[in-house]
């Protein structure tokens, strides 16, 4: 499977920027014939303006009638990172799924909401896991925050996904954080980790990018960098099937201590 990942610079605020430049991201990563194509969290407003509720998506129509098109156009899968978007008049942070015929397969509303930033007294927090399926492969959806909780990404393993997409927009000054999670949520799960982080400024904050493709070995297939690109790198899942047969962690957990 060829996988494309989005690393670019967002305009913070300025939605209809914004959109200009993810459909141009999305045709020239589609020039490289992808199978699936990765955008990072929050990209129609960047994360996140105090106007955030009066630019965002309504109903997610505008970002959900983009990833459609474009995913039918170029027959590719979108995994839409995430979009500041209302549901019934509240604040979501929101990702769609798309298929390569345009259809959506999946939709995540972000659980864990980073209350440093104050995320949590903006948005309302999402309460189900995203499991889907993609050309015959079984695959799992958080954002951002959502990776510091281990119990919660465990929750998405445990349904036997082989990959776990994770857009995000996280700083710079934690890169180290990131990577450091990223791999660890690789290598405890047994599962390709596939992170999308974004570039540019925020009114007090820089982004780090560091964007990524993990193996189940914790190998990168991709390598972090804060270089504005679209990157590509290509997965075999037989690796899990190797991996879970030397070091079958799932058949060796202590269930009878530990429920989730």
């Amino acid at each position: 499977m060829k996988i494309s990942i989005i690393q670019c610079s967002l305009v913070f605020g300025d939605v209809e920027k914004n959109f200009a430049l993810i459909e141009k991201k999305i045709v020239e990563a589609a020039g490289e014939t992808p199978d699936v194509i990765v955008l990072p969290e929050m990209w129609n407003t960047s994360f996140f303006p105090n106007n955030v509720k009066e630019i965002a998506d309504i109903e997610g129509k505008r970002s959900k009638d983009l990833l459609s098109k474009l995913s039918k156009q170029f027959n590719v899968n979108i995994i839409g990172g995430s979009v500041a978007n209302t549901i019934d008049g509240e604040l979501y942070n929101t990702s769609y799924v798309y298929d390569r015929e345009g259809k959506e397969i999946a939709s995540y509303n972000k659980v864990h909401l980073f209350s440093p930033s104050g995320e949590n007294k903006y948005f309302k927090s999402g309460s189900e896991l995203c499991i889907f399926k993609m050309d015959g492969i079984k695959c799992g959806l958080s954002i951002c925050y959502d990776v510091r909780f281990p119990e919660w990404i465990r929750k998405s393993a445990l349904e036997d996904i082989e990959i776990l997409f994770l857009p995000a927009a996280w700083p710079e000054v934690r890169n180290m954080h990131w990577d450091t999670l990223n791999r660890a949520r690789a290598i405890e799960n047994q599962m390709f980790v596939v992170c999308v982080n974004s570039l540019g400024m925020t009114e007090n904050s820089k982004f780090g990018g560091h964007s990524a493709i993990i193996d189940p070995w914790g190998e990168y297939i991709l390598h972090p960098d804060d270089v504005e690109e679209v990157k590509i790198g290509a997965i075999n899942l037989k690796v899990i099937e190797n991996i879970r047969s030397s070091i079958n962690v799932f058949r060796d957990r202590r269930k009878d201590l530990y429920t989730l």
